[in-house]
């Protein structure tokens, strides 16, 4: 398991993960804020019969930017398969700017954004990498839910600690 989870009042995913009163409604983030970079190259399956990015392949390239951001949050792959505490997203905004077209690198900027009492915010930015273009915005907004039950959680005591 994580060392974000020792320590914590985490300890199970029916467990109430933070005390009543740790947040207040919204954390606005201080340094130093999980954050980081990956790089993904436009494939075919990427792209129209255009050769133009699609909508739904800049989603998969944040997923996958989230993912990794939520490991170094202490929610690896292997974290969340044994506590069955998953990050849903509940809201995502995208605003698309400029396309990318088949063959370009991109690069997908993502960070913790916020913190609230049951629910937490990344923001992402997605870059062609030969000549820095921005072409893609985005911001989700996600839970943590146990599994199977669906049930919603409190972020753990030890983001706002460590975050906050």
């Amino acid at each position: 398991m994580s060392d974000l989870f020792v320590g914590s009042n985490y300890t199970a995913p029916q467990a109430n993960i933070a005390q009543r009163g740790a947040f207040p409604q919204i954390f606005r983030m201080s340094s130093p804020r999980p954050q980081l970079q990956t790089r993904e190259e436009v494939m075919f399956f990427d792209t129209d019969c255009g050769g133009v990015v699609h909508n739904l392949a800049y989603l998969r390239m944040i997923e996958t930017c989230r993912t990794r951001l939520a490991a170094l949050m202490g929610m690896d792959l292997r974290t969340m398969a044994e506590t069955r505490v998953f990050p849903v997203v509940t809201r995502i905004e995208v605003d698309y700017k400029r396309p990318a077209k088949l063959g370009d690198w991109l690069i997908i900027h993502g960070r913790l954004a916020e913190l609230a009492r049951a629910r937490f915010c990344c923001g992402f930015e997605v870059l062609r990498e030969s000549d820095g273009v921005l072409l893609v915005t985005a911001r989700q907004t996600l839970a943590l839910v146990a599994m199977p039950a669906g049930k919603p959680l409190r972020l753990p005591v030890a983001w706002g600690e460590q975050w906050g």
